[in-house]
């Protein structure tokens, strides 16, 4: 799902630019009520989720998914530590590995990012009280979808490819990898939870 450079028009990556730091900044801000001595976990989870970011699952024809983690974040340690968290990894991904390009990190951010930790929590929250495993796993699948459409709007509205062919292809191949990243998020969380009790709570 990483937008590389060139595919972006001067438009969309001002907008998208946009959209990001204001998210990021006001989840530093809202990071204020975090609880000092659980601020090691936003490191330990940027960590986490970039080792396990390298960990690729074959889908078909040679186009495999990795856990993209902002959903699975924001069960655990709340939406604004989850956009903190992703935007680390994001960065690093882009700066240091060239994952992405740098004129698309506002929008890479923003679909990987801020939509997984905002719309995918707020769905968990709607949900968990009817069963909080489908919660999880469903919030972790259509925060995956959601992105990816959102991605081919982006590439859509830049006019670089047909738009309803990135489209129809963004949404085949994340509806399945959304599988994948539904079923790590509930195993993950659950191991957390497990090994971790501390963490209940924690969430700002």
């Amino acid at each position: 799902m990483h937008i590389p450079d060139g595919l972006l028009s001067t438009p969309v990556i001002v907008l998208t630019y946009a959209v990001t730091i204001a998210g990021l900044l006001y989840s530093i801000k809202k990071l204020r009520d975090f609880p000092e001595d659980k601020i090691p976990l936003l490191g330990l989870f940027a960590a986490g989720i970039f080792a396990a970011q390298m960990v690729n699952f074959p889908i078909i024809g040679g186009v495999s998914g990795h856990l993209l983690g902002a959903t699975l974040v924001a069960i655990l340690l709340g939406p604004y530590a989850a956009v903190v968290v992703m935007s680390a990894v994001l960065l690093i991904q882009t700066l240091l590995f060239g994952d992405g390009g740098i004129t698309a990190i506002g929008a890479n951010i923003l679909n990987m990012g801020l939509i997984g930790a905002f719309v995918g929590y707020a769905i968990y929250t709607k949900l968990k009280n009817i069963n909080e495993v489908f919660a999880m796993g469903f919030a972790a699948w259509l925060s995956v979808l959601l992105g990816a459409t959102m991605t081919a709007i982006e590439i859509g509205l830049s006019q670089s490819l047909p738009f309803a062919k990135i489209l129809t292809l963004m949404i085949s191949y994340h509806a399945i990898i959304g599988i994948g990243e539904a079923i790590l998020t509930i195993l993950i969380v659950q191991a957390v939870r497990m090994k971790l009790p501390e963490i209940e709570g924690v969430t700002a």
